[in-house]
């Protein structure tokens, strides 16, 4: 994994796991996932956007730092060259914590992708000035993402009950003590 730059800037490191490269989108393909009018760049998979990559690309104009260094990243097979998902960070922090999210389409999930991106970026997370915490919320009623936290050793610290957040619960990974 590259390091990271003391400050966010417009050098946006590409993080590259076993089998995933992290990669910024660029404006073309968050322009291409708004358009759905049914011209796919050769490099998605056959699934590729899902609901919640559509959503994300809908909000890089409120919200520009999502392009940065420290924010949203596409995930991209290794052996295939193939978009088949998306994770990212919610620039910027709130009080040294950010919100982390993740998908991967459907024909990609079973398969670590998820657990091996988000151990990843949340390293690199921490590594950003003035971040102590990367934080993640999900719906219990989705139990394959609430086992992708655990296995990316994110700690669970909360669960807000079914009748005031759909039974959402919280997950925190923290950078760890420096020792002086």
């Amino acid at each position: 994994m590259h390091s990271a730059p003391s400050t966010p800037s417009n050098e946006l490191a590409e993080l590259t796991t076993e089998r995933l490269v992290l990669r910024t989108w660029t404006a073309a393909e968050a322009e291409a996932v708004l358009a759905g009018d049914g011209r796919r760049p050769a490099g998605w998979a056959e699934d590729f956007p899902a609901e919640g990559d559509r959503v994300i690309a809908g909000l890089f104009g409120d919200h520009p730092a999502w392009l940065g260094p420290y924010g949203h990243r596409l995930l991209v097979e290794r052996d295939t060259g193939l978009a088949v998902g998306s994770i990212g960070l919610f620039w910027p922090p709130a009080e040294g914590v950010l919100e982390l999210g993740y998908g991967v389409v459907a024909s990609r999930r079973g398969r670590g992708y998820a657990t091996e991106a988000t151990r990843a970026l949340a390293a690199y997370a921490l590594t950003a000035p003035g971040v102590h915490t990367v934080s993640a919320g999900v719906e219990l009623s989705n139990p394959a993402s609430v086992r992708v936290l655990e296995k990316a050793s994110f700690e669970r610290y909360g669960t807000a009950p079914a009748e005031q957040a759909e039974g959402l619960a919280r997950f925190r990974m923290t950078r760890p003590a420096r020792r002086e």
